[in-house]
């Protein structure tokens, strides 16, 4: 990322400021696709709340206080895991999100990591991340995202593409736990439990409290939407397959 903000004549947190941005218009353009219209502009709302919510706990620097109890991270992070729970894997709206998205897409829009992963070992570079946010030091985030639109077309390509597909989830998201870990043990304030040769201070730093704030939650999600979009296909697969027995 330092490199493409360096041949953009930007400073990396310009370019990462850019980066978000052009997610958040991806993302609502995705919406406004696929989704009537009654229900893609509450979806859009709903983003800009969030961005909004993040980009003001970072830009008030909450999350950066390591003295707050509870730390500012839990105040970022809270609204948006109990909108995953309960919004997006309990929800008939986010049942008829799941369904309502093309299954490859879901799998596809996870190739944004990419950017994020760049971000984190600029940010290691400058002295703001440890070792252990990027990939040497053993977070294989960007192999996920670079593996995602394959991962795109094998999911669309039946049962045995579908199996694949959900072993690539599960092993997406306990990638996503674990670097998540990693960023919040090596933060400074009550949780650094793990002291890296770096301190992790570029988490509360704004705009790249939009990583925890945003990214990561955001990877997280379409983790949730890909587990329910797969078991809605295998759901209509047998139904369709019953009904075929059905008319023999």
């Amino acid at each position: 990322m330092s490199a493409i903000a360096a041949l953009l004549g930007l400073s990396l947190a310009s370019c990462f400021l850019a980066y978000v941005g052009l997610v958040a218009a991806v993302l609502a353009v995705v919406l406004l696709r696929y989704l009537p219209l009654s229900r893609a502009l509450p979806g859009v709302a709903v983003l800009a709340v969030w961005l909004g919510y993040a980009g003001a706990m970072g830009y008030s620097g909450i999350v950066a206080d390591p003295t707050r109890t509870p730390p500012g991270v839990f105040l970022l992070l809270a609204p948006v895991l109990a909108f995953l729970a309960i919004g997006l894997r309990r929800s008939k709206v986010g049942g008829q999100l799941a369904v309502s998205l093309p299954l490859g897409l879901i799998f596809g829009l996870q190739t944004f990591r990419i950017g994020v992963e760049l971000t984190l070992s600029s940010l290691h570079d400058a002295g703001l991340a440890p070792r252990l946010l990027t990939l040497v030091g053993g977070n294989v985030e960007i192999l996920v995202a670079l593996s995602a639109p394959l991962i795109a077309m094998i999911a669309t390509r039946g049962l045995a593409g579908r199996r694949l597909a959900l072993a690539w989830n599960v092993v997406g998201l306990l990638s996503l736990l674990n670097v998540a870990a990693r960023a919040m043990l090596t933060a400074p304030g009550p949780l650094n439990l793990i002291h890296a040769e770096l301190p992790n201070v570029a988490m509360g730093m704004f705009p790249f409290t939009f990583i925890p704030g945003f990214m990561a939650p955001l990877a997280m999600a379409l983790h949730v939407l890909a587990f329910r979009a797969l078991r809605a296909a295998s759901t209509d697969n047998a139904i369709a397959v019953n009904r075929a027995d059905f008319a023999l």
